[in-house]
């Protein structure tokens, strides 16, 4: 077997070089596009929801407790009565939602 000369060989294999990243550049655009700019608008959106929890505001912890925020303890502990006689402390990063009433989000 006799080797191809050296101008027939290096002509294709620039142009299959550039062509061979394409599907790479594809599936990233399309997992930016479907997965992480989605997922960064989301934790955005929640960042501002936290930020704008108020005295009064009715929330959902993360872990699934219901309960009215009484009080601010700093910027970063909420007091939330959760009954009539029992209000705990809470790191206002595990706010879940706040709602408009019982059992209906807003």
């Amino acid at each position: 077997m006799a080797a191809p000369p050296q101008g027939e060989g290096a002509a294709p294999s620039a142009g299959m070089g550039i062509l061979g990243f394409l599907p790479w550049i594809a599936i990233i655009v399309v997992f930016y596009f479907l997965l992480i700019r989605p997922q960064a608008k989301r934790q955005k959106e929640h960042q501002k929801m936290l930020a704008a929890v108020k005295k009064g505001d009715r929330i959902v912890t993360a872990g699934g407790i219901y309960g009215e925020v009484v009080g601010l303890k700093d910027e970063h502990i909420l007091i939330v009565k959760i009954d009539t006689n029992t209000k705990v402390e809470i790191d206002r990063t595990s706010i879940g939602r706040v709602v408009s009433s019982y059992g209906a989000s807003e």
